[in-house]
């Protein structure tokens, strides 16, 4: 087996630490061809379908991947912008100003980048680039706050993946949940308390997480319950009585029970029991995308305003805004604790006894 090195290695270069931020992916554009391509790479991972490889190979490629790519292409048209797909720019703007704050705190000692599991970047291409400039500790923050194997379970199966092709493993902490972290809480509670100041409130308030089947719950899975908690704290955090908010989970798939309640079938309900008007909030993204913008903002408001509710509000993701970057910020900084004080060896003194020993570079 042939294994990646560095192209860069130098015995004089500073160990650094590296910081990874992931996300789920998005297509390279609004298109059949590349919604075929991305759809093939998300929906293929054993995590995402739990379906023996055989069968499921002759149903992705004989029918979904026959009719899928078309209806998503469509689907992403209408969130595509200028500066291409949201989770994308959204989650390089989350990187950059997540860099910005660690640098500013820390000069000179952190590496920051950002990485796709489906699509690009990848992930093997950003471990790369963090281990050419030297970093030898890695902290990845998979941008999933609840646990799930089909988000964050997937994401360190593609780093373990891509580290047993490595010669040199880097020291490695990765965060797999952060579902109930104060600063996290605090962040999802002033967007919504900012969002009422500006529009109002509503009658109810619905928590939309998106949804995966009610087997993984059964198999021990604890993303259902690290819902209810994220949503019991925003709600205590509002101070919001029990009858105020809901929570329910979209984007299901197949033919197989889901999470419940519903989503959409609790939007079509909700006017025939008196509820005129709701705002909807996504804390399971940490990222406004396809499933945001266009499942929620459009088609499920339609859902509503068409069972006879009369207005909806869509409350955004927390994208970079400043208290996210802080939350995020916050809970890295737990996880470097005692990367952060170390002091590592002078890469002059490093670089001198290596040529004492032999080494060219």
């Amino acid at each position: 087996m042939k294994y990646i090195g560095s192209q860069n290695f130098n015995h004089g270069q500073s160990p650094r630490l590296g910081v990874l931020l992931t996300n789920l992916g998005t297509p390279d554009a609004p298109e059949k061809n590349a919604l075929k391509k991305y759809l093939k790479q998300f929906l293929w991972d054993p995590r995402v379908v739990e379906i023996p490889r055989p069968a499921w190979w002759l149903i992705l490629n004989g029918f979904i991947l026959q009719l899928r790519p078309s209806r998503s292409a469509a689907a992403y048209s209408k969130i595509w912008t200028e500066r291409g797909s949201p989770l994308l720019f959204h989650t390089r703007d989350q990187a950059e100003a997540v860099r910005a704050l660690l640098q500013e705190r820390y000069p000179d000692k952190l590496v920051v980048d950002f990485a796709m599991r489906y699509g690009t970047p990848d992930i093997t291409t950003a471990v790369q680039g963090l281990l050419d400039q030297g970093v030898r500790k890695l902290l990845i923050l998979p941008l999933y706050p609840q646990y799930s194997g089909a988000t964050t379970g997937s994401t360190f199966d593609a780093l373990a993946t891509d580290f047993t092709q490595r010669r040199w493993l880097p020291e490695f902490r990765f965060v797999s949940q952060y579902h109930d972290h104060p600063a996290y809480i605090a962040a999802v509670s002033d967007s919504i308390r900012h969002h009422r100041a500006e529009h109002g409130g509503a009658d109810k308030l619905l928590f939309s997480y998106h949804g995966e089947p009610r087997r993984y719950l059964d198999q021990g899975d604890p993303y259902h319950c690290q819902c209810h908690k994220t949503t019991r704290l925003v709600a205590e955090h509002l101070g919001l009585a029990d009858s105020q908010y809901l929570t329910t989970f979209q984007s299901r798939f197949g033919k197989a029970e889901w999470l419940q309640p519903y989503t959409d079938a609790t939007l079509k309900a909700l006017p025939e029991q008196g509820v005129k008007s709701v705002q909807v909030v996504c804390p399971g993204f940490a990222a406004d995308c396809l499933e945001t913008l266009e499942e929620i903002g459009e088609e499920n408001r339609d859902y509503f305003i068409a069972a006879g509710g009369e207005t909806f509000g869509y409350i955004p993701c927390l994208n970079s805004s400043p208290g996210h970057i802080s939350a995020l910020v916050d809970i890295l900084e737990e996880q470097l604790t005692g990367w952060l004080d170390n002091e590592s060896e002078e890469s002059t003194t490093t670089k001198a006894r290596a040529v004492a020993l032999g080494a060219t570079s």
